[in-house]
């Protein structure tokens, strides 16, 4: 009897515990949503439509050029606008924002805000860290592997006949510093890289490229500094799984180049998908056509957090 007694005391106090670990879902949406999404006639009416049907809690917009706080006034999003403090919201040259549901926290400016910057968000009064960023698109080719370059001097390439190299270059130090301190504040960081992969160009889809394996640097140094890719963590199988956000009728142009990094142990990706349609064409979403006022596709990753 005293067995019975000690061993039913051991399982409610497991039980106790388990009932402890407390977990609150919530989903991110990456999107440039190209000049403001004023390139189709009604572009940010179908902005708005495409992000009510997505629902996501926190956005993380590129090429927001003064539509953003129209979209979240519209939404009922809190609005940040990644610029020097006291920037008009509608201010038509600012480039990067992030729209929540839940409160923000403190601001995180950044030296360089018109390509990375970020607001801590409030979830279930836990503080996570959000950066929405840009990379310039040069160096670009629609098709890398038809240049005739090896794997060495396409990363020579990469690094050398354009901006987007300079540009990580000046923001890593303070990447690194964020990423160091998500043992206690996770970080998820999501936009346009303007670059494809090296995930996507690894031994497994080399028949794709030509045989060549690339370890492209402006998404390696993420993964470098602890940060993980949720789309291709979600869907390791480039093949089955593309996720392209970038294409150009009449092109072989096809590459997925918009992201959500995230890392901390009390983070965990759940479910990643992509959405496309070429500028002006329909996007089918949730029994709905909507006319696509961008040129990039969408990524949209749920996560999970545990107190």
């Amino acid at each position: 009897m005293r067995l019975i007694i000690t061993l039913f005391t051991i399982l409610i106090v497991l039980l106790g515990c388990k009932k402890d670990v407390h977990q609150v879902r919530f989903k991110v949406m990456a999107w440039n949503i190209l000049h403001g999404a004023n390139d189709i006639p009604n572009g940010i009416a179908h902005a708005i439509d495409i992000i009510e049907a997505i629902n996501p809690d926190v956005i993380l917009m590129v090429e927001t050029y003064g539509s953003g706080k129209k979209i979240a006034d519209a939404l009922g999003y809190n609005f940040h606008l990644i610029a020097p403090e006291g920037t008009a919201l509608n201010d038509k040259h600012v480039n990067l924002s992030i729209m929540s549901k839940f409160p923000f926290g403190r601001r995180i400016d950044t030296d360089f805000p018109f390509y990375l910057g970020g607001r801590e968000v409030v979830i279930d009064h836990q503080t996570i860290r959000f950066f929405s960023n840009w990379f310039h698109y040069l160096p670009w080719n629609d098709a890398p592997e038809t240049m005739g370059m090896t794997t060495e001097e396409l990363l020579v390439w990469e690094r050398t006949s354009g901006t987007r190299y300079e540009m990580i270059q000046k923001v890593l130090p303070e990447l690194k510093a964020y990423a160091a301190e998500t043992d206690s504040i996770p970080m998820v960081l999501g936009g346009d890289m303007n670059s494809p992969s090296h995930l996507d160009w690894s031994e497994n889809t080399a028949s794709m490229h030509n045989n060549l394996v690339v370890p492209w640097y402006a998404t390696k140094i993420l993964e470098d500094i602890g940060l993980t890719d949720s789309y291709r963590l979600l869907h390791p199988n480039p093949t089955t799984h593309p996720g392209i956000t970038w294409d150009t009728k009449g092109k072989r142009d096809e590459h997925r180049i918009d992201y959500i990094y995230f890392k901390g142990p009390k983070i965990k990706a759940l479910k990643s998908e992509s959405y496309k349609a070429f500028l002006g064409d329909t996007l089918s979403i949730k029994n709905q056509g909507i006319p696509f006022p961008s040129d990039h596709g969408i990524v949209v990753t749920s996560f999970e957090l545990t107190k």
